[in-house]
């Protein structure tokens, strides 16, 4: 089994257990696609998958965009064995079965930042600031992450898709806001001052799907996972134009697509790396059933 200590990674598309030293008694396991001509320096993508602890389909979502902009691909998959539910994933193991709040360190959103710290070890990479994107359950995971920690290890971010927020407040228990972390005024100035990017397909809009929170807290942000996009990046601007800083947020609308992983994951890669979102053409629409 890996620790956290050293982390190497082959050539090519794989997968490796990792065991986080925060929490020895749960694996998880890494999957990757490193491009044969990868050197350390080069670009290095997080990719946080969704509820359907998925993170080999989403290291695939990114083969391409990898082989075209030479980007090592690290999916963190928490697999329901020993993360279970949305309180073992999206939100972070923050809370226990009783409802007391766990030590900061054993949250699971500092987790990537160790896998990172590891394969810097490894040697597979040198930098010491990657991208990290996240979709649908990796979304909230994704957002609640940067909330709650320093970030520094993420020089951009995006979360596509989540379900519901995280509400940058310390005035609402969490998970609906910050309050009751032992977090103060400075975690939400950092939150709302950090480039995170909502990335929201305009056609997310089913209002009776069973993966969609359904808990009043959620219902209070929106109907549909796009309509609780545009709440909470205007509730963020509110927070922030009242306590007079900035918010560096950007809400971006991936036309033509619903909850479909591969197609946002297509869209993210271009945006950050082409500096365009493609058409649903391009990304290609979801057929049957979303993509989680």
């Amino acid at each position: 089994m890996t620790t956290t200590t050293t982390l190497t990674l082959p050539r090519g598309r794989g997968s490796v257990p990792f065991i986080d030293a925060q929490h020895p008694e749960r694996p998880l396991e890494i999957n990757f696609y490193r491009p044969e001509r990868h050197e350390p320096d080069d670009e290095v993508v997080f990719v946080q998958h969704g509820m359907m602890r998925n993170g080999d389909d989403y290291r695939d979502f990114w083969i391409d965009a990898a082989e075209k902009h030479n980007l090592l691909i690290v999916a963190p998959t928490f697999g329901t064995t020993h993360f279970e539910g949305a309180h073992g994933y999206n939100n972070g193991l923050v809370l226990d079965a009783d409802g007391a709040v766990a030590p900061p360190e054993a949250w699971l959103y500092a987790v990537p930042e160790r896998v990172l710290a590891a394969l810097r070890a490894g040697g597979v990479t040198r930098r010491t600031q990657v991208k990290i994107y996240g979709h649908s359950a990796g979304g909230q995971f994704l957002h609640r992450l940067l909330a709650t920690q320093e970030a520094g290890s993420y020089e951009a971010a995006m979360a596509g898709n989540p379900g519901w927020y995280t509400l940058p407040t310390l005035e609402r228990p969490f998970p609906e806001g910050l309050g009751n972390l032992g977090l103060d005024e400075r975690a939400i100035a950092r939150w709302l001052a950090y480039p995170m990017t909502i990335l929201a397909g305009d056609q997310d809009i089913a209002t009776e799907d069973p993966n969609l929170p359904s808990n009043p807290e959620a219902l209070a942000q929106g109907p549909h996972r796009f309509g609780r996009a545009h709440f909470m990046y205007e509730f963020a601007k509110g927070e922030a134009a009242r306590r007079g800083l900035p918010c560096n947020w950007q809400l971006t609308v991936v036309p033509g697509i619903g909850h479909d992983g591969a197609a946002m994951s297509r869209a993210a890669a271009a945006l950050w790396f082409e500096n365009r979102l493609p058409g649903p053409e391009e990304l290609g629409k979801a057929s049957g059933a979303p993509q989680w």
